[in-house]
């Protein structure tokens, strides 16, 4: 067993692992570079890898926000859509529901639709949703739009025809006449062949979209890996917690959207907690997702690229996307948001962020606004010297520049009042990311461990936690590059899914199996080869379903479909049920690496060891609080610091920070319970 490498690419820092095959482990982390990632994750694995050999690195698993930005920003390719005869509208159209100031907007303009409407294009056919075909191909038609797409420069295409899951014969033969002008080709029952066109069209447009992008960035990247002596094959983090071959996601490059936040959620899973809530807070933004049974919640549609908060997932907003992924709310708040005073006077923080360029004020890289990164800096929270492992030297001087000109001086107050009122909007900001997850959805977060990660989540956790009364917080060891650490937990699988009323579900399973495992390049039957089966359920005469586990047992099925639905509606439904899809994982579990145990606590770590001011607004404002290395830490009361290479722990009053055997941080509130497994 060789190196494993796994990097992580957020908005502000790119966050390299490096595993060892005796358990050991090294961590750099640096700027990310925006115009071309690749090169951020080049210093990161050449920092990492330090004296190692390259050649002895045999895995490197990534996970990337580039498909999200893509989308975000409007930088993918231009894309052409090609439907059935009589249904061109349906993209142009779109669905769109108003959030927030939309709501009261009288000159209100929805979106413009992810294809424009001179791009989409209808072929005459027509298969019903038993299968049988209606309307045959005209193939010359299809010739003629693949020249009209050529003629218009547009080099990616996507296909959905109408109930193309139930017989895809159409769609392949479409796609054989347009691959003869148009480079890439993406078709619906390919991508995901599920009910519900619009949504399985938006799927498939959203893969043509990102995917020639995806894919470039992919071979560059691993070009350039291999300039350094990496010939390892590269695998990409999927937005449910899998991780497939780089060839596949270049593929499918929708199923990468939420890769990214995908990886923190395992590290969460992987302390051990059953009931956790796990909270990321990095430079750009921060995601809350809730662990249930050691295992985070999947939802199979979520929303891209839309208005509004949590990242646009919100329903009715932006662009549907019909594919596992782990379900997570989203906040633009982040160490790196900036804080700003609007035409009312009021003090606002996000969801602009100042990213890696400039950066907030206290980088010197020429930001002038203050972020929330300045103000923790101004807080006395985070050491100017030891910040991002000491790649970075933070000033204090430039951050009390910015506060004092942008916030303080024109809202009147302190300082110090005003960089407290910026920690504290954006932990309020942070809290409505967990009570979506956990409130907003009948989960009583009070019962649950929150497990706190990213540069900047340890240092607003205690506080975040407070607001839900939750009385424990995990910060797990090398919590500052805990997604990186997370990408090497993640077992190499691929999802498969298909829409079929009145199937043989043998039939079904055994088909969508082989497709799976022929995806992942193994054979079923192999050495740790494991498949997991479920089924779409509903209530006969519902629209909507909902996945369960399955079961040969149609009782056993009906049964685990109700306590579902209880779980997710609160009623205790009860009546005939139909299944309306099969889906299946399969599964290649990574290889799992034993890490040595954890060193033991160089010392208990005295107060008066090392001592500095910070501000807490309990104890009336700032005050000479000790401050320890993870090392040195065994156990202390707040108000304390508690510092890593990559990141800071903020210990409040109130609250009491111990030190576990396996070197992670546990905060309890002094008149909590402990922790809750």
């Amino acid at each position: 067993m060789g190196y494993a490498i796994g990097v992580d690419v957020g908005g502000t820092f790119t966050d390299v692992v490096l595993s060892g095959p005796g358990g050991e482990i090294a961590v750099a982390k640096c700027l990310s570079t925006h115009d071309d990632p690749a090169e951020g994750v080049l210093t990161g694995v050449t920092a990492a890898l330090g004296r190692t050999d390259p050649s002895l690195v045999t895995r490197v698993v990534h996970a990337t926000t580039l498909a999200t930005n893509a989308v975000l920003e409007r930088r993918g390719v231009r894309v052409a859509y090609v439907t059935t005869r009589g249904f061109r509208s349906a993209i142009p159209l779109g669905r769109y529901a108003r959030v927030e100031e939309d709501r009261y907007d009288l000159r209100f303009d929805p979106p413009p639709p992810p294809v424009a409407a001179e791009d989409c294009f209808e072929v005459p056919e027509r298969i019903g949703a038993s299968g049988a075909v209606l309307t045959p191909l005209d193939e010359e038609a299809v010739a003629r739009v693949g020249a009209e797409i050529a003629r218009r420069g547009i080099t990616s295409a996507a296909v959905c025809l109408l109930h193309s899951y139930a017989d895809p014969s159409h769609e392949r033969r479409v796609a054989e006449i347009l691959r003869e002008t148009v480079p890439a080709v993406v078709i619906s029952s390919e991508v995901w062949p599920e009910l519900r066109e619009y949504e399985r069209a938006t799927t498939t447009i959203m893969s043509a979209y990102v995917g020639p992008v995806m894919e470039g960035y992919l071979r560059r990247l691993a070009a350039r890996l291999a300039g350094i002596g990496i010939t390892a094959p590269v695998h990409v983090m999927e937005s449910g917690g899998g991780v497939m071959p780089v060839e596949l996601a270049a593929r499918r490059a929708v199923a990468t959207i939420e890769s990214g936040p995908a990886a923190g959620v395992l590290a969460a899973a992987a302390t051990g907690h059953r009931d956790a809530i796990s909270f990321d807070m990095g430079g750009t933004t921060a995601k809350a997702c809730v662990i249930r049974d050691g295992r985070p919640e999947i939802t199979h549609e979520f929303h891209v690229g839309g208005k509004g908060s949590f990242g646009g997932r919100r329903a009715g907003t932006g662009v549907p996307v019909k594919t596992p992924a782990i379900d997570l709310a989203e906040v633009g708040a982040g160490g790196g948001s900036i804080a700003w005073v609007d035409a009312a006077g009021a003090l606002r923080v996000g969801p602009r962020s100042a990213g890696s360029a400039p950066g907030p004020a206290c980088y010197g890289l020429g930001g002038e606004d203050p972020t929330v990164t300045d103000a923790d800096l101004v807080l006395g929270y985070l050491d100017p010297a030891s910040f991002a492992g000491g790649t970075i030297r933070l000033s204090r001087d430039l951050a009390d520049k910015a506060v004092d000109l942008r916030l303080a001086g024109p809202l009147g107050v302190s300082r110090a009042e005003a960089a407290h009122a910026v920690h504290e909007i954006a932990n309020a900001s942070m809290g409505s990311a967990v009570h979506v997850v956990t409130v907003q959805r009948g989960i009583d977060p009070r019962g649950f461990v929150m497990v706190a990660f990213g540069g900047a989540g340890p240092m607003h956790a205690a506080r975040v936690a407070s607001r839900f009364g939750i009385s424990t917080v995990v910060v797990p060891a090398r919590c500052g590059v805990a997604s990186a650490a997370g990408l090497l937990a993640g077992d190499l699988s691929v999802d498969r899914v298909r829409s079929a009323l009145d199937a043989d579900p043998g039939r079904v399973f055994a088909e969508l199996s082989e497709a799976a495992a022929a995806d992942l390049g193994v054979q079923l039957g192999a050495p740790g080869v494991r498949v997991e089966r479920s089924a779409d359920v509903r209530f006969a005469g519902q629209a909507h379903d909902l996945t369960v586990p399955w079961s040969d047992s149609p009782a056993d099925l009906a049964g685990r479909f109700s306590a579902r639905y209880e779980q997710v509606y609160g009623i205790a439904q009860r009546g005939p049920v139909e299944v309306v899809g099969y889906r299946v994982r399969v599964t290649l579990p990574a290889a799992r690496r034993t890490e040595p145990p954890p060193a033991a606590p160089a010392g208990i770590g005295a107060p008066g060891t090392a001592r500095r001011t910070a501000y807490f607004a309990e104890a009336g404002g700032y005050v000479e609080v000790p401050v320890f290395t993870r090392a040195s830490l065994r156990e202390t009361d707040g108000p304390a610091i508690v510092e890593d290479p990559e990141s800071t722990i903020v210990v409040p009053p109130g609250w009491r920070a111990v030190l576990a055997d396996d070197m992670a941080v546990v905060l309890t509130t002094r008149n909590g319970e402990g922790s809750h497994e």
